[in-house]
């Protein structure tokens, strides 16, 4: 394991995931987080690409019917991390009984008026993950998260331990390379595409470091897809690992 997974700002001593600073960074954006051109503009870019990996994950587990519209009908998803609802609503319209957590209360709070608003009924919740009596869910989702939280072990541990038996957990997070320093901080930072102080750097995780934890915890992953970026293509899925990925998990034979 690297030092991403075992320095001061990646592990706490309670297990605690939550870094306060961090969730008080997230819900400083909350206000305009449904907005295409606001400060979440990349994550809105983003949402397509993993929105279409998602749905072939979803297929691909379940034998879904692949032109059905509600592929997860009669299915739970539970989405940590959530921000103001970017996933839990397309999730909720493909027919999942939605629960997203977050760990900023002004997230929640934005993320339950808009989905009012569109007409869904998606349970919202604030707080730690390990501390909610919320259940287990068919589909875990945790999207750009883990290279937020304190103790990245703890957290997939919580992860594993809201997955009902024969469910999918999907995870995406940026790969702690060069080429993610330069672009996702050094430029996307500089020029305004992510806000200043989104990211740092040494918490990024590795797709071999995020396999080793997630066995621990007893799930074994599928092969990792990179969501890379070109100008002609923008944001889109790749064999390119190097600036971001996303991986199913799935409970071990042995686990």
């Amino acid at each position: 394991m690297s030092d991403a997974t075992t320095d001061t700002r990646s592990n706490s001593s309670d297990g605690q995931t939550i870094r306060p600073e961090e969730a008080a960074h997230f819900g400083k954006l909350a206000k305009d987080w449904w907005d295409p051109k606001g400060s979440s503009a990349m994550l809105h870019r983003l949402n397509p690409v993993r929105l279409a990996f998602l749905r072939q994950a979803i297929d691909l587990h379940w034998a879904a019917d692949t032109e059905g519209r509600k592929p997860l009908s009669g299915k739970s998803a539970l989405d940590v991390g959530c921000g103001a609802g970017l996933l839990c609503e397309p999730l909720a319209r493909l027919g999942a009984a939605v629960t997203g957590v977050d760990a900023a209360p002004e997230n929640t709070a934005a993320a339950a008026i808009h989905c009012e608003g569109a007409g869904l009924d998606i349970r919202y919740m604030a707080g730690e993950i390990g501390t909610l009596d919320i259940g287990r869910f068919d589909l875990v989702t945790s999207m750009e998260v883990i290279e937020h939280v304190a103790d990245k072990r703890a957290f997939v541990a919580e992860l594993a331990r809201r997955l009902a038996p024969g469910g999918l957990l999907v995870l995406s997070t940026p790969n702690r390379t060069p080429q993610s320093r330069l672009l996702m901080i050094g430029a996307a930072e500089t020029i305004g595409l992510i806000p200043r102080g989104t990211h740092h750097w040494e918490d990024f995780i590795t797709p071999d470091e995020l396999a080793d934890l997630l066995a621990e915890a007893g799930l074994e992953t599928g092969e990792p897809q990179g969501i890379a970026f070109s100008p002609a293509k923008g944001l889109h899925l790749s064999s390119d690992l190097s600036l971001n990925y996303i991986v199913t998990a799935r409970r071990s034979e042995q686990g």
